[in-house]
């Protein structure tokens, strides 16, 4: 009996083993393109292609989502996930991501789309770069939005103001300063008045990136000394900040009496300074001492939450200026002060008057780089004194 089993078993493995196995299914390689565009005024779809390689016998089904890298979800393109599914012998198939059109001068922007999930196929390059590309360097927009101060303040009068209606600057109050090297912080601008206009009720200077007089910026820095002088105040400037690696706006204003003492001895008020690689924050701050070799700086800032920048929209910059203290504000909240008792020697009782500037490079921003966006603007809406 043993012996007949034996048999039978050699038997049934020869019986199966004359039978084929069964073909091995060779699956396609799956891969995602990369997208490159203008970006356009008005939104826009990418169109991003999955590709296969080899034989589709069986269909095919994919999932995909997005994530950002320097282009935010929701500001520049619209988040989105899905599944893609390509019939059997089908071996490419479209799909569209969303980018949102603007008018706002920006650089060159990224998200990715990658490929996951893959049923009948092998995924071989499974992420592509979404490249929004700027299309609107040299344009100039105004934000429809910001915050707006008010136009009157109980027990005090407006004293003077430039709210920028005219044709042109008014040089009954203004006087543009001409000149390279930024007087000390080795700054790359030229300044020229040229780089100044008025333009829908709005001053606007501009940082351009072009050779002139042996420097490869320019700007605009203009000052109302011997015209427009005050001691004391409520100020307020409503403006758009530009922004940027090595661009250095400042709404500020200096002792008259610098032309006798120097500085730091007649005292330096920073209503507002930005360094443009932190587009989100300003700061507010106060420069004295009896000359150079003391010279002494002390100052606050403020910083815009949820991924707000001041380039975005209009935010009023104030300073509450009386005897023997200042305190700054952005959009009427308070974030510093400072006082007489903290300061030695304190310069701020006398008359000072006012800078409007874009300073390009220099000691504090450090120069412009390869993400740095030409042109840049500061955009002023107006400047109010009361007292």
């Amino acid at each position: 009996m043993f012996r007949l089993l034996t048999a039978c078993s050699i038997l049934f493995i020869l019986i199966a083993g004359c039978k084929e196995d069964p073909p091995e299914v060779t699956l396609p390689n799956a891969a995602i393109s990369d997208v490159t565009r203008m970006e356009g005024d008005a939104d826009n779809d990418f169109s991003f292609r999955v590709a296969l390689v080899g034989e589709n016998t069986q269909g095919v089904t994919l999932d995909y989502h997005t994530t950002g890298e320097t282009a935010v979800a929701g500001q520049d393109y619209t988040e989105s996930s899905g599944t893609i599914t390509l019939a059997a012998g089908e071996t490419e198939k479209s799909f569209n991501i969303t980018v949102l059109g603007d008018t706002k001068n920006e650089p060159d922007e990224t998200f990715l789309v990658t490929l996951t999930n893959a049923s009948g196929a092998k995924l071989f390059d499974d992420e592509a770069v979404g490249t929004i590309r700027n299309d609107d360097e040299g344009k100039l927009s105004f934000p429809d939005t910001g915050y707006v101060s008010a136009t009157s303040y109980p027990g005090k009068t407006l004293v003077w103001q430039d709210e920028f209606d005219g044709p042109g600057v008014d040089l009954t109050s203004w006087t543009f300063e001409t000149g390279a090297g930024g007087w000390g912080n080795n700054e790359l601008q030229y300044y020229r008045p040229e780089n100044t206009k008025i333009i829908d009720g709005n001053l606007v200077i501009e940082a351009k990136k072009e050779s002139f007089s042996g420097s490869s910026y320019t700007s605009s820095r203009m000052i109302t000394a011997g015209k427009k002088e005050f001691k004391y105040g409520r100020i307020d400037i409503r403006a758009v900040l530009p922004e940027g690696q090595g661009i250095w706006p400042a709404l500020w204003m200096l002792g008259a009496n610098i032309f006798t003492e120097g500085w730091p001895k007649c005292g330096e008020i920073d209503i507002m300074e930005l360094v443009g690689h932190i587009p989100n924050q300003v700061h507010g701050t106060v420069h004295y001492g009896n000359n150079t070799a003391s010279h002494l700086f002390t100052g606050g800032s403020k910083v815009l939450s949820g991924g707000k920048k001041f380039s975005q929209e209009y935010h009023v910059f104030s300073i509450l200026w009386e005897e023997n203290q200042i305190k700054w504000l952005v959009d009427d909240v308070q974030f510093f002060q400072i006082g007489s008792n903290a300061v030695n020697p304190w310069p701020f009782n006398e008359n000072f008057f006012f800078i409007f500037n874009i300073a390009v490079g220099g000691n504090w921003p450090g120069s412009p780089d390869n993400t740095t966006v030409f042109s840049q603007y500061l955009i002023v809406d107006y400047i109010r004194v009361f007292q």
